[in-house]
């Protein structure tokens, strides 16, 4: 039965997490994100790079807000939609620079694959435990965030800790600003020319939009997508290419 259930998650699910069909009970009541806040502000800069020296100094303050995630899994009886997706780009936010500081000073978030046998990379690193259940970064993007909530705008709010990434924000995202907060972070990655770049008849856009393009393509084109988003004109019918991505830290020391 385990066999057959393994085989079943390997065929069907490329990139989510694998879980068994019984959703983790829980009962826990919506959190209080101001922790997460205060770490940001003192660390994250306004372009978006961080301080990770310095976060390492607060690592108490850190692990402190990460026990509060790993004791209150949301759930649909007492949270709202806004309320779990607001938690779950936090915990992906937060259990980044964890990882980071861990192995910090790196040159580059991939090179902690590396360090960890039988890891493919990072990404699949199981080390975040929410409740009864241990969760990788991959799980939550792909698993969670992706499968379950349907938000093409979650792409420009979880930050890889790269350079090519969106812009770290510096502030926890909260139910009550979700909507005004994601809206700012796809105006603000659409329009940086360091990753996105309109010309008339060409668009050299992220790798973003070549890796997860189905997720931006509900009834539109990426060129329609973006449209809405951008500062300048361009043709619906311009050719698309991709930049390269850089994944150097996203460090304030580089």
């Amino acid at each position: 039965m385990l066999t057959r259930w393994l085989i079943s998650c390997v065929l069907v699910l490329s990139l989510s997490s694998c879980f068994p069909e019984d959703k983790q009970i829980s009962t826990t009541k919506p959190i209080d994100h101001t922790a997460w806040t205060l770490l940001l502000e003192k660390h994250v800069d306004a372009e978006g790079f961080v301080n990770y020296k310095a976060f390492q100094a607060d690592s108490l303050s850190l692990n402190d807000y990460l026990k509060l995630l790993s004791k209150n899994n949301p759930n649909d009886a007492f949270w709202t939609e806004e309320e779990q997706l607001a938690y779950w780009i936090n915990a992906y936010n937060a259990f980044t620079i964890q990882i980071v500081l861990r192995h910090y000073p790196l040159e580059s978030i991939r090179d902690i694959a590396g360090a960890i046998p039988f890891v493919n990379s990072v990404w699949d690193v199981d080390f975040i435990r929410i409740e009864d259940r241990v969760y990788s970064l991959n799980n939550i993007e792909h698993g969670i965030l992706r499968s379950h909530f349907k938000e093409p705008r979650i792409h420009f709010a979880i930050n890889c800790a790269s350079m090519s990434c969106p812009q770290l924000r510096g502030e926890a995202y909260t139910a009550s600003k979700l909507e005004k907060q994601l809206g700012e972070q796809v105006v603000l990655f659409v329009n940086d020319r360091s990753k996105n770049d309109f010309l008339e008849d060409e668009l050299r856009l992220s790798k973003i939009f070549s890796w997860f393009g189905g997720d931006f393509e509900d009834g539109q084109s990426i060129p329609e997508f973006l449209q809405k988003y951008s500062n300048v004109e361009f043709s619906l019918d311009a050719d698309i290419k991709f930049f390269d991505y850089d994944w150097r830290l996203n460090s304030q020391e580089l």
